[in-house]
């Protein structure tokens, strides 16, 4: 036994290595064919790579894993049609290089919802990207300083879907807007984007300060996209503890 475990590390093989004395006790007491046995092991290799490959484009993807859909609360939002979010959780939005926009105020779950769709692209063997919009703008600054901007934009066009968390919650640098133009440009009709931002698209001007780009940018954006707007109360100020009146 011990031989053929490390036979099988010698192969990389962790998965057949955990489950090989288990499965052996079963096909024993079973009287399991040879060619049945090994099904078994191979089955709990594959299962033991799929997970450690979630895992690893978990811990990259930056996102939380409390977040999910089955833990967002639609009472909360009724104007918020949970069967339309449910369908886009099926992740065909991706395979068909489509956008999401999730609009809406601060604090009414846009950023939970885009969080619990990226754990579903996640799940369904997609890599996945989520990072504040104005920390992107930051990366690539600082990217072509030590010469690594290429690089940034190629991976970022390579990931199947990326999430661009609080677009608007402040205004983008001058510097910085010809950057995020090209992030989207270069996912255009390539690879999907979820989106989420507290305005509306006639306030974009006034965030990238330049009409021109703010209409690229839209056009680009909304092209294949499906758009959701909440227009419930901010879960922050609900669930906010109201001071006692004497």
């Amino acid at each position: 036994m011990e031989e053929i475990k490390q036979r099988l590390r010698q192969l990389k093989l962790s998965g057949a290595v955990k489950a090989l004395e288990g499965r052996n006790e079963y096909a024993l007491k079973n009287k399991v064919s040879y060619l049945d046995f090994l099904e078994l092991v191979l089955e709990d290799e594959w299962v033991t790579r799929q997970n450690n490959a979630y895992h690893r484009r978990l811990l990259q993807s930056k996102l939380n894993e409390q977040k999910r859909l089955d833990n967002f609360d639609f009472t909360a939002q009724p104007e918020l049609d949970k069967t339309i979010v449910m369908e886009l959780s099926s992740c065909r939005f991706i395979n068909q290089k489509q956008n999401i926009i999730l609009m809406g105020n601060p604090g009414v779950g846009k950023t939970h919802l885009a969080n619990g769709l990226g754990l579903e692209a996640l799940k369904n063997g997609h890599t996945v990207q989520l990072i504040h919009a104005n920390s992107l703008i930051d990366q690539l600054h600082r990217s072509k300083a030590d010469g690594s901007y290429q690089k940034l934009l190629s991976k970022l066009s390579k990931l199947n879907l990326l999430i661009l968390d609080e677009v608007g919650f402040k205004k983008f640098p001058q510097n910085g807007i010809d950057d995020f133009f090209e992030v989207i440009r270069q996912r255009y009709e390539s690879g999907s984007i979820i989106l989420t931002t507290n305005r509306k698209f006639e306030d974009w001007e006034q965030l990238f300060g330049d009409k021109v780009m703010a209409s690229a940018i839209i056009d680009r954006l909304v092209h294949h996209a499906f758009i959701v707007k909440i227009t419930g109360n901010s879960y922050r100020v609900k669930n906010m503890a109201m001071p006692e009146i004497t």
